[in-house]
């Protein structure tokens, strides 16, 4: 008996073969051609002609037979089985099946026989599973392109048939994905359309169904000129018409099948990374997935939940099981998980006589009745762990969702739940839900409207919804009406439960403060008055007029059930709807206002000292309120950068309310932050409120802010009104006879003219500045001022006096170890070098003022010099460098968004190409 060789081939994907298990050597293309042209005809002749033509075409090389035969011998030699038989040739192997083309046709054909679709299903899967890519990949001879396609379209008809079969069961939910995929690589056929609306309609979906008939037949109309075919277009009407032909059908069971499921939220929208972490938690077929929807009230939750649970229906074909456990109902107490259970039994048909008496017993027999069963359970609303346990299946095969305002660490710990926290909608869902709503005409003719109610709502899917519903029930309203009832904040409440009392937000948000013990409602309801967008500890413990670790506590405590947030750096915050509910109810507003004002106060001073221990107080704070601890901070631009936008806010706050001091000194103290981050325009904000704050104060305070009014226009190229505001400082700071305060008023003025390119006046003002400085005795401000009047001289062109002045503020400075100083030194020292000629030393000196910089982290000079540095590399003819240089300068001009110098940066790298 001979040796049987076991050879398997592929087709339905890249070419290849396997002799008894082990890869065989099929060659370059060409040679693949051969192997697949006998190979599609496995066991019968193929005429030499037809094979040359399977390989070459129409014209195949003058030699084609000679290479034919050396292609032959070639797959012989890989262990093939290739025999000449009357004028042709023939590949031979024992079983025709282990040619995929022919196990594909074989399993279709069974399938189309079958007689139980869910085997039919099954050898479906199979044969299709058997497609690794395109058949025939890589060959494009015409023989192959034109077999490709016919067996393209053999694979589209076995999974349409398998379309149908999953849809014959029921599983349209499933197919969704799979069916859009389909419909769009063919989007004529016919067939793949209506199995695609079928799927969409029976998930809910019937509008999209039309809207998928109607793109089809448009697309009919423009291409072939002709409409659907009568059956697509009775499933049309019938679509419409909703006609109950088109329900999913029953699954036949011996058992009770639970659909306790409420009914699918409707104009729901967005939440599709929410839906796809759902999926991902539980989808775990080893235990019980549990998924915990964490949130807010009013926040989504429950529809949330309900949608998933609607689209995955199918995938739990033993049913599902809800309830509403009430954890936050504030008309009736919580279910008991033993009332919750004796539910479930009902709906898995055991009768009341058969349920028993013990509550342990009762949750044995609820364990055991879904054991072995594919079923989803939905507890909705729990308010603790303790109420959720005794309702959680005991086997695999089923899934829970929970929802709470709880975050139920003990399910998370002890069940391995997956936690999803549940936030407000971003913009676009919002508004996609409330057109869903309202329809997307009317949100088109009132684009404006609908853009403030969106951001009043802020994404809140209650209060979307609400005012959905109030727009709804007044088709006649314009959305600017709602809009403006909606603007005020000490009324927007109260409009958002005026249509259905006891169940809008403050109901909702009612419901878990009346859960909250003291210190936590204490908390809660002053971080609704604090001035930022978020707070951090310190802050909050100000605000509430607690100790630090009670305050941390109830923060905790508050973010547990959901009515605060925490973000990754420990700052805490509340949407905007929860706030104002929270506002609403705090108590003496005013100590607390003033406790967080004097904590910010009192931390930006603490934070200016530790950047400049040098700028004079222009006003002395005002003493410390009980219960409030300012910080200290180790790194002040850390904190500024933190803090940016609750000072501004706070200064904000102290405006409004007169609190002058603090919205001055809230301005002094950020001036160095400010100035160091380019921050220019929030710059010239901030001073516009602390001017105004200033009249109030005395006249130094009222110096100061018209020095820092002159150099914020400086910095946005406003010199008119800089020169003007700085002329006021200096006047004032003259009649009052202060000599300090008046030599940091002329170095601003002499700044200010430097950017005029007016040397000579600003030479004046500079060494005035030096003057009054070395009158007080201020060292430093000495060599600060003499560092700027060397500048001066450089643009005079007073080269040996600019560097002798330069050398001696630098030796001063560093005999002062101030950095500041020092990198600025260092910088007019490389300006005078490079313009000596002397390149290399101004590039030491450039790198050493960046370094220093760079240590301080002031962005805003940093680009200047990166610009100088490439002039001093541009004088060695290093071009390199130079272009690696002010590219980088250029990015840090986009970054500071000063157009007129990002412009000129791009002109000199251009002029560097030339």
């Amino acid at each position: 008996m001979g040796v049987v060789v076991v050879v398997g081939i592929r087709l339905l994907g890249g070419v290849d073969a396997t002799v008894d298990g082990r890869g065989a050597a099929i060659g370059h293309t060409r040679q693949q051609h051969v192997f697949a042209g006998l190979a599609i005809d496995v066991n019968t002749v193929v005429p030499v002609d037809e094979l040359v033509a399977r390989v070459w075409g129409e014209r195949p090389p003058q030699r084609a037979t000679g290479t034919l035969q050396s292609y032959l011998t070639r797959l012989r030699a890989a262990g093939l089985t290739i025999v000449r038989r009357s004028g042709g040739y023939v590949l031979v192997v024992d079983d025709p099946l282990a040619v995929d083309v022919f196990l594909f046709g074989h399993l279709v054909e069974r399938a189309r026989q079958a007689t139980e679709p869910v085997r039919a299903v099954e050898l479906f899967e199979q044969a299709i599973g058997l497609w690794r890519g395109e058949a025939l990949a890589g060959l494009d001879s015409p023989w192959a392109v034109a077999t490709r396609e016919l067996l393209g379209r053999q694979l589209l008809a076995a999974e349409l048939d398998l379309a149908d079969l999953r849809l014959q069961l029921g599983r349209h939910a499933a197919l969704v994905p799979e069916l859009v995929e389909r419909a769009a690589e063919h989007p004529l056929d016919e067939r793949a359309a209506g199995q695609l609306m079928l799927a969409l309609y029976r998930n809910g979906r019937q509008a999209e169904a039309l809207s998928h008939y109607e793109a089809l037949r448009t697309r009919l109309v423009g291409e072939l000129g002709t409409d659907p075919g009568v059956q697509l277009r009775q499933l049309h009407q019938w679509i419409l018409t909703a006609n109950p032909v088109l329900a999913a059908p029953a699954r036949p069971s011996d058992q009770v099948v639970p659909r306790q499921l409420p009914a699918p939220p409707t104009g729901f929208a967005g939440r599709t990374a929410e839906l796809a972490e759902l999926d991902g938690a539980l989808a775990d077929t080893d235990g019980v997935p549990i998924a915990v929807v964490v949130g807010n009230g009013g926040i989504g939750k429950t529809t949330l939940a309900l949608r998933w649970a609607h689209t995955r229906a199918d995938d739990f074909p033993d049913g599902q099981l809800h309830v509403n456990l009430r954890g936050f109902d504030p008309s009736r107490p919580p279910v008991a998980p033993s009332t919750a259970v004796r539910g479930f039994l009902g709906a898995l048909g055991v009768e009341p006589r058969n349920v028993p008496p013990d509550p342990d017993a009762q949750v044995a027999l609820y364990r055991s009745r879904v054991a072995g069963r594919r079923m989803l359970v939905v507890l909705d609303n729990a308010v603790d762990a303790a109420q959720v346990e005794p309702l959680l299946p005991g086997s695999p095969g089923c899934a829970v969702i929970v929802t709470s305002r709880n975050r139920l660490a003990g399910l998370v710990t002890r069940h391995g739940a997956r936690p999803l926290l549940t936030d407000a909608l971003v913009s676009p869902e919002a508004r996609a839900l409330l057109g869903n709503r309202l329809g997307s005409s009317r949100l088109a003719s009132e684009p404006t409207a609908v853009a403030e109610i969106l951001g009043l709502c802020g994404g809140f899917p209650l209060a979307l919804s609400i005012a959905a519903g109030r727009a709804q029930t007044r088709p006649r309203m314009a959305l600017a009406t709602l809009a403006e009832e909606l603007r005020d904040t000490s009324t927007r409440l109260g409009v958002f439960d005026e249509d259905e009392p006891g169940a809008g937000i403050t109901a909702v948000l009612s419901s878990s403060f009346d859960m909250l013990s003291d210190d936590q409602r204490q908390v809660f309801t002053l971080l609704g008055l604090a001035p930022g967008d978020d707070i951090d500890l310190a802050a909050a413990a100000a605000l509430a007029g607690l100790p630090a670790g009670r305050t941390a506590q109830a923060l905790r405590d508050l973010e547990r059930f959901s009515l605060v947030s925490r973000d990754a750096v420990d700052r805490w915050r509340m949407h905007d709807l929860v706030r104002l509910f929270a506002a609403g109810r705090a108590e003496d507003p005013e100590a607390a206002l003033r406790r967080v004002l004097a904590f910010y106060v009192h931390s930006a001073n603490n934070a200016a000292l530790g950047l400049d221990t040098t700028n004079p107080a222009p006003a002395q704070l005002e003493p410390l309120p009980p219960g409030c601890q300012p910080v200290t901070p180790t790194d002040s631009m850390a904190w500024f950068e933190q803090e940016r936008r609750c000072l501004l806010a706070a200064q904000r706050l102290a405006a409004d309310r007169g609190w002058h001091l603090a919205a001055f000194v809230l301005a002094d103290s950020q001036i160095v932050y400010y100035y160091r981050r380019a921050l220019y325009h929030d710059n010239l904000v901030l001073w516009q409120t602390g001017a105004a704050a200033a009249e109030h104060l005395g006249p130094v305070a009222r110096g100061v802010a018209q020095r820092q009014l002159g150099r914020a226009y400086s910095r946005l190229h406003l010199l008119d009104e800089s020169i003007e505001h700085i002329n006021r400082s200096i006047a004032l700071f003259e009649q009052i006879g202060d000599l300090g305060q008046l030599s940091r008023t002329h170095t601003a003025m002499a700044l200010v003219l430097d950017r005029r390119k007016d040397h000579r006046p600003a030479l004046e003002h500079a060494t005035r500045a030096m003057e009054l400085a070395i009158q007080i005795g201020n060292r430093l401000w000495e060599a600060e001022s003499r560092t700027r009047a060397a500048w001066h001289l450089a643009g005079l062109g007073r080269l040996d006096e600019a560097k002798a002045w330069a050398e001696q503020a630098y030796a001063d400075l560093v005999d002062l170890n101030d950095r500041g100083g020092i990198a600025g030194a260092l910088d007019l020292l490389g300006h005078l070098a490079d313009r000596d000629g002397d390149h290399h030393r101004a590039i030491a000196h450039y790198e050493q003022a960046i370094a220093l910089y760079e240590q301080e982290r002031n962005i805003t000079i940093i680009a200047n010099m990166l610009d100088r540095l490439g002039h001093a590399h541009l004088g060695l003819g290093d071009r390199a460098a130079v272009r690696r240089i002010w590219r980088q300068a250029l990015a840090q001009y986009e970054t500071l968004r000063r157009d007129v110098d990002v412009e000129r940066m791009r002109k000199q790298l251009a002029e560097l190409e030339q």
